[in-house]
């Protein structure tokens, strides 16, 4: 077990964080005149800081106690806070595996940590032994580990995730944004037993709510105490807990859309794979399709010049292009389009 006190940083131990308003009157009901708000309107109120209902509800969802759920602003105020509570800038230091999510690397920049990268294999897994070298530095404060992996889209070997989890002193981020698309067994079970685990989720891909911008995560309840620290105090709006939670009160209707995205994904791969100028569809466990093409630059030039987006990976994995699934109109207009593009 990790001894917090020997990782956070100094300065977020000591710090005594802002009080709120909510922080010192928790009720709901009575004459609010404590909070310098407008008592006129509909959202003149200031949100829950800390999402009470929201967190209960996921808690019922998930199995998991509300006191090991933190709530953020999307999943990038989560990776942007890791950094400001464990890593001290100049000389900190980050693990990732790339190709992988970029924003780990951009936090990491943001809050001048230094950033160790380990490529993952041809196959795209974590070359563990390399890890091994390295995972006994004092500096080494976080890994970030994105399982679904994007943009690889593949699931990462469960028991090379465990290994250094269980080996390592410092906080090890899981990132499940594209769990609901995948077979593969969630890290949620290991929250509880291992207290420098956090596993990211997210209201964005499978609940359909990018645009709200919440992000979950789990961990260890002292863990979460300093991220409330030093969280801005308001950092989920009242409308967008509100949508949350009405969201979560729709699980068939979530279920039956990760299904239809599931089923796309498997007709939409098997469609793209006839093309001659296809070389590689990777397998998937992500609501998207990474393949390798023999001009990636080219065909993405062409779909956008008939105003289809898909994302061109070429800088990090050659001549790939990542396809979102989208409807099965959409996919049908992808797939028309593509049969009409002609190769050099």
């Amino acid at each position: 077990m990790i001894d917090f006190k020997k990782i956070v940083r100094a300065n977020v131990l000591r710090l005594t964080p802002y009080s709120s308003a909510r922080d010192e009157f928790q009720g709901s009901d009575g004459v609010f005149m404590d909070a310098n708000e407008n008592p006129y309107g509909t959202l003149n109120r200031y949100p829950d800081p800390y999402q009470k209902e929201l967190k209960q509800k996921i808690s019922e969802i998930k199995g998991i106690p509300a006191r090991n759920i933190f709530l953020g602003n999307g999943s990038d105020e989560i990776i942007d806070l890791c950094f400001r509570v464990f890593c001290n800038p100049g000389t900190d230091k980050v693990l990732i595996f790339p190709p992988t999510y970029g924003m780990y690397e951009v936090s990491a920049s943001v809050n001048d940590v230094n950033v160790i990268k380990i490529p993952l294999k041809e196959d795209f897994q974590i070359n563990i032994e390399n890890v091994k070298n390295i995972i006994s530095d004092p500096e080494l404060k976080l890994i970030f580990i994105c399982s679904p992996n994007n943009p690889t889209s593949n699931s990462l070997n469960r028991k090379d995730v465990e290994w250094i989890i269980k080996n390592f002193n410092g906080i090890v981020i899981i990132d499940e944004a594209y769990s609901d698309f995948s077979s593969k067994q969630s890290f949620l079970s290991l929250v509880n037993d291992q207290n420098n685990l956090i596993v990211m989720q997210t209201f964005s891909k499978a609940m359909g709510m990018a645009a709200a911008r919440v992000g979950m995560a789990f961990m260890d309840p002292e863990v979460l105490s300093f991220f409330n620290k030093i969280k801005p105090p308001y950092n989920i709006s009242t409308i967008n807990q509100k949508a949350a939670l009405a969201r979560l009160d729709q699980k068939e209707e979530m279920a039956s859309l990760v299904r239809d995205i599931i089923d796309e994904r498997e007709r939409l791969k098997n469609e793209i794979a006839r093309f001659g100028f296809v070389e590689k569809i990777y397998p998937s466990d992500a609501n998207f399709l990474l393949v390798k093409v023999n001009d990636a630059n080219r065909l993405y030039n062409f779909l956008i010049i008939r105003k289809i987006i898909v994302r061109n990976r070429s800088s990090v994995i050659e001549n790939c292009i990542r396809i979102t699934v989208g409807k099965r109109n959409e996919n049908n207009e992808l797939i028309r389009n593509l049969k009409e593009y002609k190769p050099l």
